[in-house]
């Protein structure tokens, strides 16, 4: 396992990070702690949740996992681990989170790192992410921005001065970004360099081989303000995995959650996942496998992150450390790519 560093912190995340947003649907607490045991026994020291999770969200499973993570941690060597989570942003109607109000404000980030550390127990948090903007961006696969949907939001400096209140006072070390956009990456890091504010290490974005938007402007973005990738559905909902090619298996997201992984069910996508599956084959490997080793290999990735329903998933993931890519191989994907650009943005 490498380590990376996350943008301007001095934190040092494992390449693979274990996300946790099944934890209280589809993996009970059992579940979630052999999955913990194991992965930081193959040294993951990154574990990545949010308030709102799992997912799908409900007033009944709301602060499950991390509540699920906090009965693990409490008895783990704190200092050896790196925890992130995060705050809901506005605009999804969580009518049972905080009375319905979401904004990214003083009274929300407060109540929120409180719950959160509660609920982790544990005195800080080290990475603590918005987890999509307060204001309007289209987002989770929506690709077109319409100005008559912008509606009031919290000022930038606003949500940073509050931010470098909580960070002073120990409650978490740093902060980063979630379902951002290239505008907002840059907007966060000028408005914290010119008011002397915390500067954001870090954005939780969706990146694989059937989505490659941040290849672009985000791209150009991460690279000028020093802001580490951490990338979300590297197997795609997991239909990277070839798994759904000839249907919908029993106990998948997909078939479990009406209308879930919607971003995955549109036109090109079966057609282009066959296509890496094939080439998977082809060099002997998994394509669970290829699709993660693809997603490490990018140079704005700091950590990669897989979550897993079954032991055995978690396993396959993270033997994909050992997968490097060659050029070969890699022009083979961007073949694929090119021809079918991005079906699930």
């Amino acid at each position: 396992m490498k380590y990376n560093q996350l943008g301007e912190s001095d934190l040092k995340v494992s390449e693979i990070c274990l996300g946790t947003m099944t934890y209280g649907r589809q993996n009970t607490i059992e579940d979630a702690h052999q999955q913990l045991d194991y992965a930081i026994t193959q040294g993951v020291n990154f574990i990545d949740a949010a308030e709102m999770y799992p997912v799908p969200p409900s007033a009944e499973t709301y602060g499950f996992t991390e509540s699920y993570i906090g009965e693990w941690l409490k008895n783990q060597q704190r200092d050896q681990l790196i925890v992130a989570t995060k705050i809901a942003g506005p605009g999804r109607g969580f009518k049972w989170l905080r009375d319905g109000s979401q904004a990214i404000d003083r009274n929300n980030i407060k109540q929120a790192i409180e719950d959160s550390l509660t609920r982790l127990q544990t005195d800080y948090i080290d990475l603590y992410q918005i987890h999509w903007p307060d204001r309007y961006v289209p987002r989770f696969g929506q690709t077109v921005f319409d100005p008559s949907q912008i509606q009031e939001t919290v000022p930038i400096s606003e949500q940073l001065e509050v931010f470098a209140d909580v960070i002073k006072a120990g409650k978490i070390r740093y902060i980063g970004l979630s379902n951002e956009t290239p505008w907002g990456v840059v907007q966060f890091s000028h408005v914290a360099k010119k008011l002397g504010l915390p500067k954001v290490v870090s954005i939780q974005n969706a990146y694989n081989l059937l989505n490659r938007v941040f290849d672009g402007a985000l791209a150009e973005a991460v690279y000028y303000e020093n802001v580490g990738l951490l990338a979300y559905s590297p197997l795609a909902f997991g239909f990277l995995s070839g798994k759904y090619i000839n249907g919908t298996p029993a106990n998948t997201r997909v078939a479990l959650f009406e209308g879930f992984g919607q971003r995955y069910l549109k036109p090109n996508v079966k057609d282009a996942v066959a296509a890496y599956v094939e080439i998977a084959q082809r060099h002997q490997l998994s394509p669970a496998q290829l699709a993660l080793a693809f997603v490490r290999s990018r140079w704005f990735v700091a950590s990669t992150i897989i979550g897993a329903t079954t032991l055995e998933q978690l396993k396959e993931n993270l033997e994909s450390v050992n997968v490097v890519l060659n050029k070969d191989i890699l022009a083979e994907l961007d073949a694929v790519h090119v021809s079918r650009l991005n079906p699930a943005p």
